[in-house]
């Protein structure tokens, strides 16, 4: 995947998109408060020039899905490897929460269900619904191609791994190969300003390996050598200095 910066307008869009499509709970204000967010996806700012007129950056991040993961060595119970596809998964059945993953992360994209927001859980006392998610006819609102995740667990954002199988299989029954551009993540369909690429890296004529050999790309962090599967395509101003 990568990020222009440059088009990109941080209009939240891909995160609006992201906690339709992947089930993602609403937590309330309070639980915010309390750095509880469950975002997959977040908006960052950064700000320079004058501190009165600042000019800003704004940057989404998500799980950068690294092929030196700092995550998957620290679990004790095995429940996030890497598939052979470069993406960084979970397994919540496996999750016992200890949070090591969370910690190790340097990008600080993992997300720890404090509470039952959705009812996913067998105990009914713990269950927090600001936003009555627990009502029979408000759930009918989620994705029935996304496990509902349970308190006490793990959950980050997994490229939307739901359209990449219903892809692979739709052009495995066509007997054919994947074209460029027909998987698209759920930040990548909403993005108005078509700021998010997604694609096969191993297919030097696809879109986003014309995106990573740009010069303008680059990867968060990168003296950590985690070797990120998102790149970044700086922003560049033109001003009169």
């Amino acid at each position: 995947m990568a990020v222009d910066l440059n088009s990109c307008t941080g209009c939240n869009a891909c995160v609006v998109a992201c906690n339709a499509e992947n089930n993602v709970p609403i937590v309330g204000k309070e639980q915010v408060k309390m750095a509880r967010e469950m975002h997959w996806i977040r908006i960052d700012r950064y700000y320079s020039g004058d501190a009165v007129n600042p000019e800003v950056v704004r940057q989404p991040v998500m799980c950068q899905h690294c092929d030196n993961a700092p995550c998957e060595n620290v679990c004790p119970v095995g429940a996030t490897t890497s598939s052979k596809e470069g993406i960084n998964q979970m397994a919540y059945n496996r999750c016992i929460g200890t949070r090591y993953c969370n910690n190790n992360c340097p990008y600080k994209v993992r997300r720890f269900n404090f509470l039952d927001y959705t009812k996913a859980d067998s105990i009914p006392s713990n269950t927090y619904d600001p936003a009555e998610m627990t009502l029979d006819l408000k759930r009918m609102v989620l994705n029935p191609d996304v496990v509902v995740r349970a308190k006490g667990v793990i959950e980050k954002c997994s490229m939307c791994v739901q359209r990449i199988q219903e892809k692979k299989l739709d052009a495995k029954l066509e007997n054919r190969v994947l074209a460029d551009g027909e998987i698209k993540p759920a930040c990548a369909q909403g993005c108005p300003a078509n700021a998010i690429v997604f694609g096969d890296l191993n297919n030097e004529d696809s879109k986003i390996s014309k995106f990573f050999k740009d010069e303008r790309n680059y990867h968060l962090l990168e003296e950590l050598h985690t070797l990120p599967s998102v790149g970044y395509l700086t922003k560049v101003r033109n001003t009169e200095a």
